[in-house]
């Protein structure tokens, strides 16, 4: 995109504002289904602002624009934004201003501001709205600029959904069904209105390519004991899929009926909904005369905890992964003294070894692949104009990941290319140290993430070191690479820590314009103990396979313990490997997990 068309779209949205009378508009990342990677229909922030990263809100006053994103885009928005006419709000920062706090300022009393309802969660629209009618001013929340200003508009994606078989999915539609009904009479629930695309993929057993990297279909779905509808596209489905349903007892409907269908819902009906994950259009389509029960989704909580089958297929898609991740450093290695090597043909030959295995689908989110200074760009995407060639020395972090039709992979490596300095070293060894004190965690049933997270900054903080992103999210089976509800982080989330969740390890650290370091693995909360007195306890299963660069250990900073625990999981990555490799592949990874 180039940042000169930025200030004419600018120039659009306001005459727009203008003939609505509009002083503000606030344009989130999301789509109608709240989610991270919206289709190219709805990534009208990152068409308006030209700033590319997953999260950001973007505002636009009559004399002012900015964009307000956290720490893991501070420096990529900073330079996408340059010259673009929109500044950059840097959210956590002490001088940074509120959003709503700034429009409040901007527009003035008696002002109106603007926002497209169907792509804003209604959690935040209801206090946004309050926050402005406090200070005189009105929220108008039926505005779509983008179908007036944007000639080139994408359409709503066509592509043909295909639907997981229950040897994959390891629960039929039909069950599913029946256990989020139980789990509606507990909420004393009449129905649920599934709004993310990842919560109706995993209740109707329906994947899709609407959306980079997540392997979901746009559709809505609605889940009640007098009938269960799957809001889609006809187009998208053929004729075999449409039967199926059936007989598994779902009615397909148009994508846009839902709103009539929740309009007319029988009066007093007790409808379940999550406020932040559902639009604010949506919710207020629902008729008045029915009870709203706010809660988490009881549907994100099920689909959380995977069952046999399921970890099963994460366990495959592993030894797939960790295949081809042995091929791809061995290249690597060898190509790096060449000078063949920059941040894009990693990300390049990462597609192509991950293509070569069975089941393999496409990526589950873009590489991330940052040499030197490009390392500490946390959510950094090389380009083929200002990629970096990876030099014989320093560091190069890469976090990658697969997604196979029977599972999803997501995985953080750090590996020394060449010369290294003593404080590279240190820097990588405590963030070694926590996220082995995280992986090697014991924790009583009804633990929470937050209360774990202190493990993985533990040795950081010991040597006054952080980092500001969360240090685990959950996964999905053959799903989103980011799910709820749980997570590992220092924000409080009431979500437990249930046997059967996967989540990631990746604590990290960076030194701007330096380099960074994020060594991640996926992680299964499993049973490790019950004791009659203290009850149950739990314990991590560490299910990624591929080897942990060790020449930038430090090993005087390690312990027994840690020196042990890093011999047993490279041990482990040689065993289940080994059968998958040639000869040459099996001694280059002989030589990698040799012990500490």
């Amino acid at each position: 995109m180039k940042t000169n068309e930025i200030p004419g779209r600018l120039s659009a949205m306001r005459k727009f504002m203008e003939e609505k009378n509009l002083d503000a508009f606030i344009i989130p990342s999301t789509d109608a289904h709240l989610s991270e990677y919206p289709p190219m229909f709805w990534e009208s922030r990152k068409w308006i602002s030209g700033f590319t990263g997953s999260a950001g809100t973007a505002v636009v006053t009559k004399e002012k624009a900015g964009v307000w994103t956290d720490s893991r885009y501070f420096l990529q928005a900073a330079e996408e934004l340059n010259g673009t006419g929109f500044d950059l709000f840097r959210m956590g920062q002490a001088d940074t201003p509120d959003m709503t706090s700034w429009i409040i300022e901007q527009a003035g009393k008696g002002s109106t501001v603007g926002i497209d309802g169907l792509v804003y969660a209604a959690s935040e629209a209801k206090t946004l709205k309050e926050k402005l009618e406090a200070k005189g001013i009105g929220l108008e929340t039926s505005f779509d600029p983008f179908t007036e200003i944007r000639a080139d508009r994408p359409e709503i994606p066509k592509n043909k959904a295909f639907t997981l078989p229950v040897e994959i999915a390891g629960e039929s539609v039909a069950s599913k069904i029946k256990r989020i009904i139980t789990g509606l009479k507990k909420v004393e629930a009449d129905g649920i209105l599934l709004v993310t695309l990842d919560a109706v993929a995993w209740t109707f057993n329906i994947r899709g390519n609407d959306v980079e990297y997540n392997p979901v279909a746009v559709a809505y779905g609605f889940v009640s004991e007098k009938e269960t509808l799957l809001f889609i596209d006809p187009e998208k489905l053929t004729d075999e899929i449409i039967n199926a349903y059936q007989t598994e007892g779902v009615t397909i409907a148009g994508y846009d009926d839902v709103f009539e269908y929740v309009s007319n819902l029988p009066e007093k009906s007790a409808v379940c909904v999550t406020g932040n994950k559902i639009n604010y259009k949506l919710l207020q389509t629902i008729s008045a005369s029915c009870r709203i029960v706010d809660i988490p989704s009881p549907v994100d909580m099920m689909k959380s905890v995977k069952n046999e089958t399921e970890l099963k297929g994460f366990r495959n898609a592993m030894v797939k992964d960790g295949v081809a991740l042995v091929k791809f450093y061995m290249w690597l290695e060898k190509a790096i003294p060449t000078g063949e090597v920059t941040e894009v043909t990693v990300e390049e030959k990462l597609r192509e070894y991950r293509s070569q295995q069975e089941l393999f689908v496409g990526e589950s989110f873009g590489t991330i692949a940052g040499y030197a200074g490009n390392g500490a760009i946390i959510h950094y995407h090389a380009s083929p104009e200002t990629c970096l060639q990876v030099k014989p020395e320093g560091l190069l972090l890469i976090d990658s990941g697969g997604q196979y039709k029977d599972g999803t992979t997501d995985i953080t490596r750090t590996v020394a290319v060449g010369k290294l300095t003593k404080q590279m070293k240190h820097d990588y060894t405590n963030v070694l140290k926590g996220h082995i004190s995280l992986a090697t965690a014991v924790y009583p049933e009804g633990t929470r993430g937050s209360q774990l997270d202190i493990l993985a900054r533990k040795a950081l903080w010991e040597n006054n070191l952080t980092y500001w992103h969360g240090t685990g999210h959950g996964i999905g089976h053959f799903l989103n690479v980011h799910e709820g509800p749980q997570s590992i982080r220092l924000e409080e989330n009431p979500t437990l820590l249930k046997p059967g969740m996967v989540t990631s390890n990746e604590p990290g650290l960076y030194r701007a314009n330096q380099y960074g370091i994020r060594i991640e693995n996926l992680i299964v909360t499993q049973e490790q103990k019950k004791t009659e007195e203290f009850g149950t306890f739990y314990n991590f299963e560490t299910i990624t396979l591929c080897p942990i660069d060790t020449k930038p250990i430090t090993r005087k900073l390690l312990t027994k313990k840690e020196i042990k625990w890093v011999n047993r999981y490279h041990k482990m990555v040689y065993s289940k490997l080994k059968d998958h490799l040639s000869n040459e592949e099996k001694g280059w990874l002989k030589r990698k997990t040799k012990p500490l």
